[in-house]
């Protein structure tokens, strides 16, 4: 019981909605049937096809273990319409910003899921990444949209210690505490291989070559094809749709914008690399260009310096002649852990404690045997942009897979506890606004029995 209400819970958070509408890309295919429109709420549609998918997923990601009626994911649907249409009615603002932080929380998602985006691009069916953010943006408005409406509706809702207890005294009358997962907090430093002053400046030299060529009458499709680092140019000679809301790195699409028809930029850099690009036509807000990427080779005497330079960090630290937090703010390079002691952020959850069974198994494989306190020996990593570094980890805290205690988990406790409230909070606001609310739905669902009274029957 306890997973199948878990299950159902997760079909109203954002990040699901975001799985199923990739879902619904491959699972098309499967669904040889007519869609048709099931219900009408304001002026947003559950399809049949809707309801379908979803019943699908479900099934699969609980191995076959739930089955759900069309009667209940048709009301977990309806409510996801409901909350849409009032963001709109109420004038619910969402910004390019919280859509593209959005977007990038769930691609990290999904890359740790299939191990790198181009996996992920494959696996939906999509052309290429531009065209999979694209496709990303328009789904996580909607979703967003919902979150900012449910935020709104809740607004004021707390809970009080005595509240809390009650909640974990009852799930522990039915035998019904929740498991929490092992769990642990870590901080790391980092030392960059960076490549020589000489190599950048090879770089760039080339690149202003091939502009120079490309400008003299060069195909810079050919350029791109024999030239290029990015794997994909090889496909579409370095061409790429590019918009102010298209998840390109910031200098990327500054330069696009900057640049008039036909024009080459000058090389610049973005963390990938090296790059130069050409505008080729404007369509309204689209920028249609090429691009040929260059990365600049890091030397092995490069990457052995890093290693020998962390190894030392690392004497020190377990000699006592530094702290870990001090070392971080003296040496390490990272600049999104430096200024917080090296704790590395969940980038799921926004917070700094990790799931074990929800990790990136390559830092799974480095921390998995280190305890509370211990620093692992330092390791070797790279980025799918290049970047090469050594790096060690300090294991901040550890737990271990355990039932809900409502001391030593309170914090855990009245987070569930507030969640069920606001739960309560969204079904009572929804029972006032079916009221109110044009709602249409297909004569087959004429004997579902629902928790709302969506067909306002009295």
């Amino acid at each position: 019981m306890q997973y199948r209400t878990k299950i159902l819970k997760s079909i109203n958070n954002p990040a699901f909605i975001f799985i199923m509408a990739l879902f619904s890309v491959t699972a098309q295919a499967q669904m040889n049937k007519i869609d048709g429109v099931d219900v009408v709420i304001g002026k947003n549609v559950v399809l049949s096809s809707d309801i379908a998918k979803f019943k699908l997923d479900i099934e699969q990601r609980s191995e076959g273990k739930i089955k759900i009626s069309d009667c209940e994911m048709l009301e977990q649907l309806m409510l996801q319409k409901l909350l849409s249409h009032h963001a709109v009615i109420d004038s619910v603002l969402v910004t390019e910003a919280e859509v593209n932080s959005a977007v990038d929380r769930n691609l990290a998602f999904f890359t740790q899921e299939f191990g790198s985006i181009e996996k992920v691009v494959k696996q939906y069916g999509f052309n290429d990444l531009n065209d999979l953010r694209t496709e990303l943006f328009s789904i996580e408005k909607e979703n967003v949209l919902v979150r900012k409406e449910q935020e709104k509706i809740n607004e004021g809702v707390d809970i009080t210690p005595e509240e809390v207890r009650i909640y974990y005294n009852g799930l522990k009358e039915k035998n019904e505490l929740p498991e929490f997962q092992a769990e642990i907090e870590i901080s790391q430093i980092v030392i960059y291989a960076e490549p020589t002053e000489e190599e950048n400046n090879r770089i760039i030299n080339k690149l202003t070559e091939l502009k120079k060529e490309i400008e003299g009458g060069a195909s810079f499709k050919m350029k791109a094809v024999l030239n290029s680092d990015d794997p994909t140019a090889t496909q579409n000679g370095g061409q790429l749709e590019v918009t102010k809301e298209s998840q390109f790195i910031k200098e990327f699409k500054e330069v696009a914008f900057s640049l008039d028809v036909g024009q080459v930029s000058e090389p610049f850099k973005t963390l990938f690399g090296y790059h130069i690009i050409q505008l080729h036509q404007v369509k309204g807000k689209t920028r249609i260009v090429s691009h040929i990427l260059m990365q600049p080779e890091i030397l092995e005497s490069k990457v052995q310096e890093a290693k020998e330079k962390i190894e030392k960090i690392r004497k020190e630290i377990i000699e006592g002649k530094i702290t870990f937090e001090e070392a971080v703010a003296k040496y390490s390079e990272d600049k999104d852990t430096k200024n917080s002691g090296g704790m590395i952020v969940n980038p799921y959850t926004n917070e700094t404690r990790f799931d074990l069974t929800r990790m990136d198994p390559s830092l799974y494989d480095k921390v998995i045997n280190t305890k509370k306190g211990e620093i692992t020996e330092a390791f070797y990593d790279e980025t799918q942009q290049n970047e090469k570094m050594y790096k060690i980890i300090l294991m901040k805290d550890r737990t271990l897979t355990h039932k809900a205690d409502l001391v030593n988990d309170y914090v855990k406790v009245q987070k569930l506890a507030l969640q069920k409230k606001k739960e309560e909070n969204i079904t009572k606001w929804s029972k006032n606004k079916i009221k109110d609310t044009y709602i249409k739905i297909s004569d087959k669902y004429d004997k579902c029995e629902y928790q709302r009274n969506w067909r306002k029957e009295n």
